[in-house]
């Protein structure tokens, strides 16, 4: 019940800071690939929500699996394009006037987010594994 807790609670965390990092690209703008869309749409927005509530189910160990993998992914999707590649999207390339400041904040954000949503994937992943002990 915890697992699930948290594995939703960081989930909602994570829709709604990138969903505020998306309204700061669009705003800029700072276009995405196709390719890159397509990641942001699969990976980093619908994947959390289906595992957050596959987590209330009899399927949280096929949840737990696809919250680690989606925050692992968001990790380094940002840290790549964020920090790694000098593009529009990395944020040196992006003004704190004006919505780069939501953009700035939000980047950084959704690193710490994605970064905890590993640990509890991984945590729930653990707790899942550990066999039974015999008395």
């Amino acid at each position: 019940m915890k697992i699930a807790q948290y594995g939703t609670t960081i989930a909602v965390i994570h829709a709604i800071a990138n969903g505020m990092h998306g309204l700061a690209h669009v705003e800029i703008p700072v276009g995405l690939s196709l390719l890159q869309s397509s990641f942001v749409v699969v990976v980093i927005f619908l994947t959390p929500i289906v595992a957050a509530v596959l987590l209330w189910t009899q399927f949280y160990h096929l949840g737990s699996w696809l919250l680690l993998g989606s925050m692992a992914g968001s990790l380094l999707f940002g840290i790549y394009n964020h920090l790694i590649v000098i593009s529009p999207d990395h944020l040196s390339q992006v003004s704190f006037a004006g919505w780069g400041l939501l953009f700035q904040i939000t980047a950084i954000l959704i690193l710490i987010v994605d970064g905890l949503g590993c640990w509890i994937g991984g945590w729930a992943l653990k707790t899942i594994q550990q066999p039974e002990e015999i008395l």
